[in-house]
């Protein structure tokens, strides 16, 4: 049987293939949740022992959940593979095999056991923290040791920053030394490759103005302290019974296993069937209540901490964050358990009722390189169709779920990121009339060039990167954008072959800009 690729999942085959050709180091592949890292996994695993027949593979992460899945992946792809499994929790100790799919906790002491590995790959690979400590870095430091400093180290996550703070890749600490592919949540969403989130106002807002900060997070007792009150549960609770009304699989993070408790307590005495998963569930009654809950005999499951990475369940069509947190990381995780596709589900309804959308921003355009402020943010720039009580951004005219149209505004508001968007694409872009335009060859650093195409719109330039020179995905767009431009012109090969035909191209007269962070990226262009 051979293996079907997306575009996107050979393109990061690829990416590694080149960074390994050019580059000494541990490289990251960021893709998003629900976008096939263990398919990617069982494809890279294949080819390299297609390729040297003798190479041994160690797939490491931290849930028995995720070595499985990663496991039926390779075998689905490939039946007669050389893989076995190292997990205490599926009582599997095959240490031997050629193709090692292992959890870090069961295995983390027997380097010596493990002896000759050519390739480690990290799934969930944000989970690695600072510093020489910990099991991951102890485990791999007696491998590399073992293996007399050959042994290379890839790391799959959706997330590139650690779940505190800080990119996985910068730092005197760190252990991944590069990002080798990313494909961005938006693109995936867009292609159809994934499903859209859709945040809806909630009424009921937790308050954790006077909870204290430990290690760039909330300090767990009193952040629990602070939000688990009655009043508050029922009131949350009654939203998302509210909002809920249609929908049938509901995934809802708490604050603290007491907190998870008595929010499904609350959902229970609505009628609707809901279980609790905390890190004290015994494993059987742990795995009895999550496959009651995707095979959809369970409308609800509350959990505290222990679904936020490696849980997959596509139906999910419901998540209520009743879970303040400063993790980027974590925020964008949990978001994340709802952007799988599957059979019936057109969207999934995100109600935030702890202020991490307007905390963090849109998941597309999240920056985890900044350190997470303490500061809890001020008014949003939002507005709510009274229709069906979507989070809009100011500046829109019509709801982005259901088109209602607004009044016009008394003033104009100035386009600003929504902090309150949960794709970018929530947030109004605004077009803007081209008066010039530039192209130059763009340089970076241990990276093909580029072309730089720079907007003069009056006072204000904006620009944008086209990568010819790149492969897979980024080559696949600069593609796209030559042949909006040029028609039949074939699309070059490299940037200065580009520069020789920009006469050639088409001039916009207007291009569409949105908010990106600091700064803005152009949406779409305009042509006579």
């Amino acid at each position: 049987m051979t293996l079907s690729l997306r575009p996107y999942q050979r393109a990061a085959i690829e990416a590694l293939y080149d960074y390994f050709a050019a580059s000494v180091g541990n490289p990251l592949i960021v893709m998003p949740t629900g976008t096939g890292k263990s398919v990617v996994i069982a494809g890279f695993t294949r080819e390299a022992i297609a390729a040297f027949g003798d190479t041994r593979v160690l797939v490491l992460t931290h849930v028995k959940e995720l070595i499985q899945q990663n496991f039926m992946a390779l075998l689905r792809a490939w039946p007669e593979a050389p893989a076995g499994i190292y997990s205490a929790g599926l009582s599997r100790h095959d240490i031997h095999a050629q193709i090692l799919f292992a959890g870090i906790q069961s295995i983390h002491r027997h380097a010596r056991q493990v002896q000759r590995c050519d390739l480690v790959l990290i799934d969930e690979a944000h989970l690695l923290g600072r510093g020489d400590s910990g099991m991951y870095r102890s485990f791999l430091a007696q491998l590399n040791e073992i293996n007399a400093g050959l042994l290379k180290v890839v790391g799959f996550t959706a997330t590139p920053y650690r779940l505190d703070s800080g990119m996985l890749h910068q730092g005197k600490d760190r252990l991944f030394t590069d990002i080798a592919f990313q494909v961005p949540v938006l693109d995936m969403i867009q292609q159809g490759y994934l499903c859209p989130v859709v945040p809806k106002q909630t009424t009921t807002q937790l308050d954790v103005g006077g909870v204290g900060t430990r290690g760039s997070e909330f300090i767990a007792k009193d952040l629990e302290a602070a939000v688990d009150r009655d009043e508050v549960t029922r009131a949350g609770v009654a939203e998302i019974v509210q909002h809920g009304e249609g929908r049938g699989s509901w995934l809802v993070f708490c604050s603290g296993v007491a907190h998870a408790r008595h929010v499904c307590d609350a959902i229970r005495e609505h009628g609707v069937s809901c279980e609790t998963v905390t890190g004290d569930t015994p494993g059987p009654e742990r795995d009895a209540i999550l496959a009651a809950f995707k095979a959809g005999r369970l409308r609800c499951v509350t959990n505290a901490n222990v679904l936020t990475t490696g849980f997959d369940a596509p139906g999910v069509d419901l998540i209520a964050l009743l879970r303040p947190t400063k993790s980027v990381g974590l925020y964008v995780q949990m978001v994340g358990r709802g952007t799988r596709l599957a059979e019936g589900k057109d969207d999934c309804l995100v109600l935030d009722f702890a202020g991490n959308t307007a905390r963090h921003g849109p998941i597309d355009t999240v920056d985890g390189r900044k350190k997470e402020k303490s500061e809890e943010p001020g008014e949003a720039p939002i507005k709510v169709c009274p229709e069906c009580q979507t989070i809009n951004h100011a500046s829109v005219r019509r709801c982005i779920e259901c088109d209602h149209e607004f009044p016009p505004p008394v003033v104009k508001v100035a386009p600003q990121a929504a902090s309150n968007a949960l794709l970018s694409t929530q947030v109004q872009a605004t077009w803007s009339d081209v008066t010039g335009i530039s192209y130059a060859r763009h340089e970076k650093p241990g990276k093909p060039a580029s072309l730089r195409v720079t907007y003069e719109c009056g006072l204000v330039r904006h620009s944008e990167w086209v990568c010819f020179e790149h492969t897979g995905f980024p080559r696949d767009k600069a593609v796209g954008w030559w042949r909006r431009r040029a028609g039949n012109l074939p699309p070059p090969a490299t940037v200065d072959e580009a520069l020789q035909q920009v006469d050639q191209l088409r001039r916009p007269i207007a291009i569409q800009v949105r908010p990106a962070g600091q700064y803005t990226e152009i949406a779409a262009a305009r042509f006579v």
